[in-house]
C-alpha cells in the first residue's frame, strides 16, 4: 500500500541537516544494542529517519515511553546492483547518518529494528538474484547497526513478483537460522478479506520452505477502509486466513499475527483517528495479537504550518498520541521468545477470569484477566483498563496468572 515517503522538496536541507547533526553526535559504527524484550520490537512504529523531517529520537521516547522504532526502508541502489542502501541512495556500508540516529536511540536506553522494502523503489529481492545473494545483502544491515529485530515490508513493485518474494522469504529464514534471536516480521497490504491473493500466496510459500516469522502483520489503510470497524474485520479475517493457509489453531494464528496502520489521514483521504486507534488497539490486545505498529512518527504530530501529509497527520491530535499507543501495546504483550518450531495446542497463560473488555460493566468483586494478571473491581467501572488506574484506582492486582 502506498504510504508518503518524500516529504515536499523544500524540507531536503533542513532532513539532511537533521541527519548531519544526529550523526555528529555519535561516532559512525553503532553503540551496542539495548537488552530489549521482544514486545519492544513488536510495537515499534515506523520512522524514516533521513527524510520526511525525522523528529529528534529522545524527544519523542522521552515524551511516550517507547524504547523501540522501525526505521525504514532499506533497498538496492537506484543505479541497480545487490547492495544495500538507504531509500536506493545512501549505501549502508559507509553509512555515518543513520548510525548517528541509531546511537541517539541506544544512548538513551532505546533500541532499533530496519524495515526492509516498503512501497516503491527496487527492492533488493528482484536485484540480487537468489536467496542466497539476497541474505547476504541483509546480512550486511544486521551485522552493520547490530540488529537485534529486522521487518520484510513486502509490497509493490516485489509483491507480484513470486521469485523476488521467494528471495525475500528464503533470505528472512536465513537470517533467523544465521543470527539466533533475531526477531523477523513479515509485513503486507490489508482488504477487507485479510490479505489478498499475493498475500495468500506469499503465506503458502513461506510455509512452503518452513520459514515462521515471529509475526505477519497487515495493513489495514489505502485500500477503502472506513475506520476502525472494517480494520478490526479485515484483522479478524486474516486470522481465519493463517488458520486456513498455516495449519495454526486460533491462539497461534492471533499470537503471530499483527497490526501495521497509518494515523491520520491516508495516501487515499481514508481517515484513523485516535479513536480508532483506541478501537484497533482494544482489539489487538484482547486477541492476543503478537504485533501493534504503524505508519509514521514522522506523521505522529498535528499539522501547523503545512499540510504535507508526509509530515503531519491531518488529524486532531498532540505530538507523539499515535506513538504512545505502541508504548502501551509493548506493556500489554507478554515478552515472546520466537517463533515455535511447531504451533502450539494451548493458547499460553493460565489465566482463568474472562479477559477484560472495555465496553462491560464491571461491578464490586467481579474479577477480570489482563495483561496476564488476574484483576478484581473495588467498584462500578466500565472502560478503565486494568493495570493503569494505579494503587488507589478502581482495579486491584490479584497477580500473576
Amino acid at each position: 500500500m502506498q504510504r508518503s515517503r518524500l516529504a515536499a522538496v523544500g524540507l531536503a536541507a533542513a532532513v539532511l541537516g537533521t541527519a548531519a547533526t544526529l550523526a555528529a553526535t555519535a561516532d559512525a559504527q553503532p553503540a551496542a544494542a539495548a537488552a530489549l524484550s521482544n514486545n519492544w520490537y513488536a510495537s515499534a512504529p515506523y520512522l524514516m529517519p533521513v527524510s520526511n523531517n525525522p523528529p529528534d529520537p529522545v524527544t519523542v521516547m522521552n515524551a511516550t515511553g517507547q524504547k523501540a522504532f522501525q526505521l525504514a526502508f532499506i533497498l538496492a541502489p537506484d543505479s541497480g546492483g545487490c547492495s544495500p542502501t538507504w531509500d536506493g541512495k545512501s549505501a549502508v556500508s559507509s553509512d555515518t547518518a543513520v548510525a548517528g540516529v541509531v546511537n541517539r536511540f541506544r544512548g538513551n536506553g532505546g533500541d532499533v529494528s530496519v524495515s526492509v522494502g516498503g512501497y516503491g523503489g527496487t527492492k533488493l529481492g528482484q536485484t540480487c538474484g537468489t536467496v542466497d545473494a539476497t541474505a547476504a545483502a541483509y546480512q550486511q544491515v544486521v551485522t552493520k547497526y547490530g540488529l537485534k529485530a529486522i521487518d520484510f515490508d513486502l509490497e509493490e513493485p516485489e509483491y507480484e513478483n513470486t521469485a523476488a518474494v521467494a528471495n525475500e522469504l528464503g533470505a528472512a529464514k536465513k537470517l533467523q537460522a544465521d543470527n539466533p534471536g533475531l526477531f523477523v516480521s513479515v509485513t503486507m497490504p490489508g482488504t477487507s478479506a485479510g490479505t489478498g491473493w499475493f498475500g495468500t500466496q506469499l503465506l503458502d510459500q513461506a510455509k512452503s520452505i518452513g520459514f515462521t516469522p515471529d509475526n505477519f502483520s497487515i495493513m489495514p489503510f489505502d485500500g477503502g477502509f472506513n475506520g476502525s470497524s472494517a480494520q478490526v474485520s479485515a484483522l479478524e479475517n486474516f486470522h481465519g486466513l493463517l488458520e486456513s493457509h498455516l495449519g495454526w489453531d486460533s491462539a497461534t494464528a492471533y499470537s503471530h499475527e499483527g497490526f501495521s496502520g497509518m494515523n491520520g489521514r491516508s495516501d487515499n483521504a481514508e481517515i484513523f483517528t485516535l479513536a480508532d486507534f483506541q478501537t484497533v488497539y482494544d482489539y489487538a490486545t484482547g486477541h492476543h495479537l503478537g504485533r501493534f505498529t504503524y505508519w509514521a512518527v514522522n506523521r505522529d504530530r498535528p499539522c501547523t504550518t503545512t499540510t504535507d501529509n508526509a509530515v503531519c497527520s491531518n488529524v486532531t491530535q498532540n505530538d507523539w498520541d499515535f506513538t504512545k499507543f505502541t508504548t502501551r501495546f509493548a506493556g500489554a504483550t507478554p515478552p515472546q521468545t520466537g517463533p515455535p518450531t511447531s504451533p502450539p495446542t494451548n493458547p499460553p497463560g493460565t489465566c482463568t477470569a474472562p479477559e477484560w473488555q472495555k465496553a462491560s460493566v464491571y461491578v464490586s468483586g467481579n474479577s477480570v484477566s489482563h495483561n496476564a494478571h488476574k484483576w478484581t473491581a473495588k467498584w462500578w467501572t466500565q472502560g478503565e483498563e486494568p493495570g493503569t488506574t494505579g494503587p488507589d484506582g478502581v482495579w486491584s492486582d490479584n497477580g500473576p496468572c
